[in-house]
């Protein structure tokens, strides 16, 4: 491992200091041939990082975590989780490491996390630790998409081949994906403290969740109760969010649920294309537990196990423990139902002050059309602005119901919905899994030029631009059915 000097960046080892019960210290494997596929210089530039200074050779090697700077400590934390329902204590950062946190330029303190960076301790069964270049550029372009679209992420620094193959069904160029996120604390890390019976350490990563994430909780009365109802409310509103723009994460283990908020982890992912509830990508979700229309549910049984965990710091009684996690839950449906509601009545352009039953009506009905047509959601929601404006027939093509769209254009039409309002929540480009799938087998052969014309695309999702047709239009039929897959 080198040292860059240390004046070229500064990572602090807060976790690292703060639970040394969850962080193992470890360094990256080495990158025999490092060479940077794509380097986020907006991000960059907002972490403080020279742009420049990334794509020296001893910028490559902090992004492949081959050169830390002098006094980073780079460890592999330590989580537990619920995944597909099993609960496994032991998970942790089979092949990522957490360099370190630095502040950005916004005073907020970041992460800087690598994945695909080598085997650690917590590498399970013959797993080699490392990671093919593409699902790295998947989780580059997805975490990127979501950003624009509004929607809390981690984000992508940096992908770098590193000159290794890697052997999966076939042996492929091997790549280290450089991640930003407000941290990386999860359910599955008070899982984790939870079964160590440290009730001392459960205390200690709490009071790190609430001062990085939560800080309000702290002059709560019951600080840790407000904890758990900060974090229901942060993922209630995340996950309608997902709802809103067609994202099945596919793999919403509680290892995967995040204390801040942000999503995490862009294995098996992917968009709506036809509008269907019972939509699942993974390979691995056989019985659909992450469905896209399960998602809302997944999520308050992962918060469930959340404050399992906490009710020990809840009350002394275990009893009115869990009396006040019940009562705290019970807010994530109400929650949830009214980020929904609100973000489909910006959708639809509706206007303030309309009747809930007029409005939970019309998005009802919608529902049911787009289900029993199957229709695009993407192309839908954006071609309603110009159905607004008098322009239905690119709206009416895409159903087979006429009857049954027309009725519902009449009703809502006579709402005089707000289509500029409507253009500017509704995307005309969304990562479409056809094209992710065709930039990461060229970028794969060595040809990124469909990889930055997709990030171009998906950059700036509200503003349709020349050139960029291909990127609004859904699959071609001879696209088939879609699978994702884990990249492990």
């Amino acid at each position: 491992m080198s040292v860059a000097p240390p004046s070229t960046v500064r990572l602090e080892s807060r976790f690292a200091r703060d639970l040394p019960e969850m962080a193992v210290p470890w360094q990256a494997a080495d990158a025999p041939d490092p060479r940077l596929l794509v380097l986020n210089e907006p991000l960059a530039a907002e972490l403080g990082l020279d742009p420049a200074w990334l794509r020296s050779a001893e910028g490559v090697g902090l992004l492949t975590g081959t050169v830390v700077p002098e006094g980073a400590a780079p460890v592999a934390q330590a989580y537990a989780g619920h995944q597909f329902g099993g609960f496994v204590p032991r998970l942790g950062d089979g092949r990522a490491l957490l360099l370190g946190e630095l502040t950005d330029t916004g005073g907020r303190l970041r992460d800087l996390h690598l994945k695909g960076s080598g085997r650690t301790p917590f590498a399970r069964g013959g797993a080699d630790g490392l990671a093919a270049v593409g699902p790295m550029l998947r989780e580059y372009v997805v975490s990127e998409a979501m950003h624009a679209l509004g929607i809390p992420t981690t984000r992508s620094l940096a992908v770098v081949a590193t000159g290794r193959p890697i052997r999966r069904e076939t042996l492929l160029p091997g790549a280290v994906l450089a991640r930003v996120a407000s941290s990386h604390l999860r359910v599955g890390s008070f899982q984790y403290a939870r079964a160590t019976g440290d009730v001392d350490l459960l205390r200690r990563l709490a009071d790190v969740a609430i001062a990085r994430h939560h800080p309000a909780a702290a002059d709560a009365d019951e600080r840790y109760l407000a904890l758990f109802e900060a974090v229901v409310a942060a993922q209630a509103s995340l996950v309608a969010r997902w709802m809103l723009v067609g994202f099945v994460h596919g793999v919403m283990n509680t290892d995967n649920t995040t204390i801040s908020g942000e999503t995490i982890d862009y294995g098996p992912c992917a968009f709506l294309d036809a509008f269907d509830p019972a939509t699942v990508y993974s390979s691995i979700d056989h019985g659909g537990r992450y469905a896209y229309g399960n998602q809302p549910i997944v999520m308050e049984w992962n918060l469930a196990r959340f404050a399992e965990t906490l009710l020990p710091l809840l009350a002394d009684e275990q009893e009115k423990a869990i009396e006040l996690a019940v009562g705290a839950l019970g807010g994530f449906r109400p929650a949830y139902n009214a980020a929904w509601s609100a973000g489909m009545r910006h959708k639809l352009g509706l206007p303030e002050g309309l009747e809930e039953s007029v409005a939970t009506g019309l998005m009802n009905d919608l529902l049911k059309l787009l289900a029993a047509d199957h229709v695009d959601l993407t192309s839908f929601h954006r071609s309603l602005s110009g159905a607004a404006r008098g322009a239905a027939e690119p709206t009416r093509e895409l159903f087979l119901d006429l009857a049954g769209i027309d009725g519902w254009l009449e009703r809502w039409r006579a709402l005089a919905p707000d289509a500029d309002a409507m253009d500017r929540v509704n995307p005309v480009y969304v990562p479409r899994n056809h094209l992710v799938e065709e930039a990461l087998q060229a970028a794969t052969d060595g040809d990124l030029a469909p990889l930055e014309r997709l990030l171009e695309a998906v950059s700036r999702p509200f503003d349709e631009r020349p050139g960029l047709e291909r990127h609004a239009a859904p699959a071609p039929e001879t696209f088939g059915s879609y699978t994702t897959f884990c990249g492990t």
